[in-house]
């Protein structure tokens, strides 16, 4: 008996500071990917698969995904606690939706269509790690069921990509996170920590993908790896305005790190260009070489 897809959640309320400093200018999820807007083609995706009804949860510059109501009709929910807490508070902002579920991440791109109508049982997608990895790995017991959970690991099938949630899980999920929610600790957890504290209940099977399926891109470089035309065009101007102050180009411009202040809110990066080390104060538009 297969289950019959009620709605997908799309989670784009975070600051992607590891994005710096593409995702100073714009949300990471609205990037352009091989020619392709990352999260329009997710919401493409899903529609082609029958899931029509679609709620985006934002927080960071929520304002640029307005369009996308017209566009797509998808709803958007906000998450006004996006730079005090983690992922959860994108799952409390939809509770009540929640029944027979796809959560997404908003940065995420699938080379071919991961998503259907009816879906035979509650997953969370995995990929394989040949070696070590400090990704979420997963172990799964005779039945198929995800019966561990661990960061790090080696030659081991690790958490990338989108889960399904049935019914049962998204009730019981939601009852743990109303118990749970105000608790201080709570704040800073993924709902995958969550989720992990709570295997027993909380049943999902691991659906494994093929390499070149799913990809996630943590930083500019990453992203370079797998689109090579941002190697001499970021599309920031942000980098274009740091290349005609220090005269290089824009693939002179690596390992961009963000700069955070003591809330937690991005303000600049460190970057490498040309053998030297610069940190760049965005807020103040300081550069200065380290």
């Amino acid at each position: 008996m297969s289950l019959i897809t009620d709605n997908a959640v799309i989670m784009a309320a975070g600051t992607s500071s590891r994005f710096a400093p593409l995702s100073y200018e714009r949300p990471k999820a609205l990037i352009e990917v091989r020619g392709e807007i990352l999260l329009e083609r997710q919401i493409r995706q899903l529609k082609e698969a029958g899931i029509d009804e679609i709620f985006l949860v934002c927080g960071y510059k929520k304002e640029q995904f307005e369009y996308l109501k017209k566009k797509f009709g998808i709803q958007i929910a906000d998450n006004p606690d996006y730079l005090t807490r983690n992922n959860n508070s994108s799952i409390w902002a939809v509770k009540e939706q929640l029944g027979n579920t796809y959560i997404c991440s908003s940065d995420n791109y699938f080379t071919v269509n991961p998503f259907e109508k009816n879906v035979s049982e509650a997953y969370y997608s995995a990929v394989y790690a040949d070696g070590e990895t400090a990704e979420w790995c997963m172990e799964e017991d005779a039945e198929g069921y995800i019966s561990s959970v661990q960061i790090g690991g080696r030659d081991a099938w690790y958490m990338l990509g989108h889960a399904y949630w049935d019914k049962t899980f998204s009730e019981k999920f939601r009852a743990i996170l109303e118990e749970i929610y105000d608790l201080p600790q709570t704040a800073d957890m993924l709902w995958e920590a969550i989720y992990m504290r709570h295997l027993d209940e909380l049943k999902l099977k691991m659906r494994k993908y093929e390499p070149g399926v799913i990809f996630e891109f943590d930083t500019l470089d990453e992203l370079r790896e797998f689109d090579k035309s941002y190697e001499d065009n970021t599309r920031s101007q942000i980098i274009r305005s740091l290349c005609e102050r220090l005269h290089v180009s824009e693939r002179e411009i690596r390992n961009a790190k963000a700069l955070k202040t003591t809330d937690n809110a991005a303000s600049g990066m460190s970057f490498t260009a040309a053998g030297k080390q610069y940190e760049y104060i965005y807020s103040t538009d300081v550069l200065k070489e380290i």
